[in-house]
């Protein structure tokens, strides 16, 4: 037993040895280890006690300064101050006469003729038509003509220049009321309210145009205006007509785009009453005459408007340079709403003076504003012996 015991230690005393001796041997072969750097505490060093830094309340903070930049507004346009009504007649008459006197020239030499037969009667009459007179107005002059040359007897060119000018007068209609209603109502039936403008007609007439002209004929004249956008259906005519408005002072009531026209005309009425301004002038949609349901929509607008009140003016705004076109869409306009007046756009542009005749005998209202051109200026009343003076020339 003891002999086993012995030989057991004797063994492991044996395998202790070879095991150092094989550890020492693989530790000779390998490279020393780095130097430990202590840059930071490993996990399980005993870390450095924590100092709690002193805490600041928002009031003892310095915040940065901070400079807030609100960007400028942009200066309003200076507004412009539209001429005056007698100065731009002066201009606009000359402006007429440049265009016109082919009609009045052509007649005087034909009156001129030593001898007045029947063949120069046709002409007087064709240089009538041509103009267009139209052709009872025509008739009517021709043998007015006939009967004061006879009488005339001798015929000097300034005899026919003051009989053709009395008779061309006459025709025109020198006694009809050619006075725009836009004077603010004070009192009265009508109470204490702007006066309101309907303008209409056909596209391409100028209509939209015309209402911004006549914002300025009237803040020449010292009065104070509410534009209606009420023609919706137009792309971009509400900013067309705003930016006319912009141009005088004039404030603009629009609507969204292809809205209601009639609910943007109460709307203006009611904001031209609300700010006391002298009068409200409404752009209507330019609709074709033979569209039965924009031509109803339009006695819609009319009738919205009225519950504010009474409309003063319905004007119809033609272009002089369709002709008998013209009044086609005069008649048609008439069966709608009551024409109160008649604008006469491109008058410049045709020598067909005669349109200022017949659209009146066909509506049987007058021609009461006449545009000249494309500047800003270039629409005024309508003076019947102005016209005639230019229609006969110097």
């Amino acid at each position: 037993m003891e002999t086993v015991i012995l030989i057991v230690v004797i063994a492991l005393v044996v395998l202790g040895a070879a095991g150092w001796f094989v550890v020492g041997s693989r530790r000779k072969g390998l490279p020393p280890a780095p130097p430990r750097t202590p840059a930071e505490p490993g996990v399980g060093d005993e870390a450095a006690p924590s100092v709690e830094a002193p805490r600041r309340s928002v009031d003892t903070v310095d915040l940065p300064e901070t400079t807030v930049v609100v960007p400028a507004e942009p200066e309003p346009a200076p507004l412009e101050i539209p001429d005056p009504t007698a100065g731009r007649l002066v201009r606009l008459r000359a402006r007429l006469a440049r265009s016109q006197t082919s009609l009045g020239k052509g007649l005087l030499a034909l009156l001129a003729r030593e001898h007045l037969d029947e063949d120069t009667w046709e002409e007087i009459e064709d240089t009538l038509l041509t103009a267009d007179v139209g052709v009872a107005s025509t008739q009517e002059l021709v043998d007015r003509l006939r009967t004061r040359v006879k009488v005339l007897g001798t015929r000097t060119p300034a005899d026919l220049r003051a009989l053709l000018h009395e008779e061309l007068l006459t025709l025109v209609g020198p006694d009809l009321d050619r006075t725009l209603k836009t004077a603010r109502h004070t009192g009265g039936e009508a109470g204490d309210r702007p006066a309101v403008v309907l303008v209409v007609g056909v596209n391409g007439t100028g209509k939209t145009t015309t209402t911004g002209k006549l914002a300025r004929v009237l803040v020449a004249d010292g009065r104070s205006v509410v534009l209606g956008a009420a023609d919706t259906f137009r792309a971009a005519a509400a900013d067309q007509l705003q930016t006319w408005g912009e141009r005088v002072g004039a404030r603009t009531v629009r609507g969204p785009e292809a809205g209601d026209p009639a609910s943007v005309a109460f709307d203006a009425v009611k904001e031209g009453i609300a700010e006391g301004v002298d009068t409200v002038l409404v752009d209507t949609a330019g609709r074709l005459h033979t569209k039965t349901g924009l031509m109803d929509e339009l006695g819609k607008v009319k009738r919205v408007v009225e519950k504010h009140g009474p409309v003063d003016e319905v004007l119809l705004v033609l272009d002089a340079t369709t002709g008998q076109n013209g009044l086609v869409q005069a008649r048609v306009f008439a069966e709608v709403v009551d024409i109160t007046g008649i604008v006469l756009t491109k008058l410049d542009g045709t020598a067909k003076g005669g349109i200022v005749v017949s659209v009146q005998r066909e509506l049987g209202v007058p021609v009461k504003l006449i545009g000249l051109g494309e500047g800003p200026d270039d629409l005024a009343p309508f003076e019947p012996s102005a016209f005639v003076d230019a229609l006969i020339g110097e």
